[in-house]
């Protein structure tokens, strides 16, 4: 079967000043990818494509098989076969939780019910109950990216695409997020995951993407990755190594 998640050959520059170039990768179903690199190395930029809030230069992203480009119907079965959980959640600041919630799911289609079933389920699992019928601009931040989180999962989609979804967690939460995130693998969906928390991606990803200057400049498991660093410690220490290699490398050019 293809990959569910599909980014070829994608550029992308701001003002003349390139920020993605000719990147590619794929999520396969089943298949944690944790997408690193420093500040300013792109990876925002690409969850923006991905999730059709921004527009590539040149390349294509595919997302379960449709083909995201413009706002035709392709593009909107692509749209609709993704969550977004952004690393800093927007939602509707006099909405209630639910009604954010509920409101989402009407966006995308999902009867009532199983959208009541779904946040009754999410907000028993992140011990979110008691704010749900609170307005958000009262709620914290962490509590803010819970409501997102379930807002994002709310239409069951087959591609999960996440950018610091730690930010704001208690430990509670941080560990219920890992035990989400696992149970999206064991149902066959592809996860792309942005964090700086290296210890997490170490944990839970079976693959590591590392950017660099809007480049990939290493991907596979953590122990291929290991190995072509010829370093045998934690993620963080390979990661260090190999973005400091290529920023010295770079600064001749």
């Amino acid at each position: 079967m293809p990959p569910l998640l599909c980014i070829e050959g994608v550029h992308k520059s701001y003002g003349g000043r390139p920020a993605l170039a000719a990147l590619s990768l794929d999520v396969e179903g089943g298949e944690i990818l944790g997408f690193i690199g420093p500040n300013g190395a792109g990876k925002t930029t690409t969850i923006k494509i991905v999730a059709g809030l921004a527009f590539a230069d040149a390349g294509r992203v595919i997302v379960d098989g449709h083909r995201l480009e413009g706002h035709g119907p392709e593009a909107r079965a692509a749209r609709a076969a993704l969550g977004l959980l952004p690393d800093r959640p927007y939602l509707y600041e006099k909405l209630t939780g639910r009604e954010y919630v509920l409101f989402v799911a009407g966006l995308y289609g999902v009867e009532h019910a199983a959208a009541e079933r779904h946040l009754a389920e999410m907000a028993a699992r992140f011990r979110m109950g008691e704010y749900m019928d609170r307005p958000v601009e009262s709620m914290s931040h962490g509590m803010k990216q819970k409501t997102a989180l379930c807002a994002a999962l709310v239409h069951q989609p087959p591609v999960f695409v996440c950018d610091e979804p730690l930010v704001g967690l208690d430990p509670h939460g941080a560990r219920e997020f890992k035990a989400l995130v696992l149970e999206l693998k064991r149902a066959g969906r592809a996860v792309l995951m942005s964090s700086h928390t290296l210890a997490l991606v170490e944990e839970i990803c079976d693959r590591v993407a590392i950017l660099h200057r809007g480049r990939l400049i290493a991907e596979g498991t953590v122990a291929e990755i290991r190995q072509r660093a010829r370093l045998d410690g934690p993620l963080e220490e390979v990661f260090l190594e190999m973005t400091e290699e290529e920023t010295a490398t770079g600064a001749g050019d």
